[in-house]
């Protein structure tokens, strides 16, 4: 696999750059090439005047496309959401599954782990859950929260093994045995569904948690007198935070105010879910969200790539930057930035093809072309 990809502009995550070709070879990218010095004997394939960036990296979904392998774990449907996020520009993701029964973890971690060496993109496992706050739990069952025993996370540990890469906790319920069973293990600490106070917060960014889960949603506020969580994440100077921009989670004035104070820390993810009936969640899909049985806040209906548009025009960010927040952003969160997340030589060919209304019309996965949108 040798390809030229032409004719596109590109947004590489360090410039945009007219009149330049991506250079294929295999599964990587050997080369940005200007438009005049394109070397002869390569197959050129045509950009179609579209917009290029790396493809998107979501770090939180439970489903989309029909699936809901967040709730209902299966191979199948893990088949499922990867057609699903493909077809919307995200090359690389971490299913999710929020707190729940003991066996359908288990099932989850079954399915990646069978799954994992064959799907080009599939990260691991995002396990929300199930060592939360009840005060914060959201649309969490209450009767699978599970206070953490050091010896209840060694056997999360040892059973997902291979597989877990982000677990979302609140750091209040953790004690110091347990925070140091997870400190030795090589997943990423990420505080959320917490009602952690300001000073508790602080703590566990300077103690190995390294992101916060979904800004503002489920965590205790900033206030005048009680900063909370919030206020620690804005306070801390090296935490990175994901955020639901789809104007229903979070106000799109929210999301601004805090890209000024994050900067590069803030990233986005689509939290997008399915509609389901059946098990511990019922998900019932509104306009653009979904909601539980009681009509409370339970996932989005967002595309990755629909957040980056909301960030363009509903919060006033540039496209570039809006951009790096679904790409070179969280691929720091796994520590992947070195291989996903720019386009430049040495990095794995993943991107994605979009038109100025963000429709995506292909992606490369692996250096693999998938059109979606047929040539007029």
């Amino acid at each position: 696999m040798h390809y030229l990809l032409t004719n596109c502009q590109v947004y590489t995550s360090a410039e945009v750059l007219d009149d330049h070709a991506v250079l294929v070879e295999d599964q990587q990218i050997t080369a940005l090439v200007p438009q005049v010095q394109l070397p002869a004997g390569v197959r050129q394939i045509d950009g179609r005047g579209l917009c290029l960036c790396p493809g998107l990296i979501d770090l939180q979904l439970y489903g989309g496309g029909g699936s809901a392998f967040g709730l209902a774990p299966s191979p199948a449907a893990l088949a499922q959401l990867r057609s699903h996020t493909l077809r919307h520009g995200t090359t690389s993701f971490l299913p999710t599954v929020p707190t729940n029964a003991p066996a359908v973890v288990d099932r989850a971690i079954s399915a990646i782990r069978q799954v994992l060496p064959s799907m080009p993109g599939l990260l691991g496992l995002h396990l929300e859950g199930p060592y939360i706050s009840a005060e914060k739990r959201g649309v969490h069952p209450t009767e699978f929260i599970e206070a953490p025993t050091p010896s209840g996370l060694h056997d999360l540990l040892e059973r997902s093994k291979g597989v877990l890469r982000l677990l979302t906790v609140a750091p209040e319920v953790l004690g110091p045995d347990e925070l140091s069973v997870l400190r030795a293990s090589p997943i990423v600490l990420s505080a959320g569904h917490s009602n952690a106070s300001y000073e508790q917060g602080m703590e566990a960014f300077a103690q190995g948690f390294t992101a916060a889960t979904h800004l503002f949603n489920a965590m205790s506020p900033l206030t005048s007198r009680a900063p909370g969580l919030v206020g620690a994440i804005y306070d801390d100077a090296s935490v990175c935070a994901s955020i639901v921009a789809d104007g229903r989670h979070c106000a799109y004035a929210s999301v601004r105010i805090s890209k000024r104070v994050l900067g590069e820390r803030l990233f986005l993810i689509s939290d997008a879910t399915a509609a389901s009936a059946e098990g511990a969640y019922y998900f019932q899909p509104q306009e653009d969200y979904f909601v539980d049985a009681e009509g409370k806040l339970a996932g989005s209906g967002l595309t990755l790539l629909q957040a980056v548009r909301n960030c363009v025009h509903h919060v006033g960010l540039p496209l570039a930057e809006s951009l790096r927040m679904a790409t070179l952003y969280p691929a720091r969160v796994l520590g992947l930035h070195h291989q996903l997340g720019c386009i430049a030589p040495g990095y794995q060919a993943d991107l994605c093809l979009f038109d100025a209304a963000f429709n995506v019309h292909a992606t490369v996965l692996q250096g693999q072309l998938h059109w979606h949108i047929a040539s007029e």
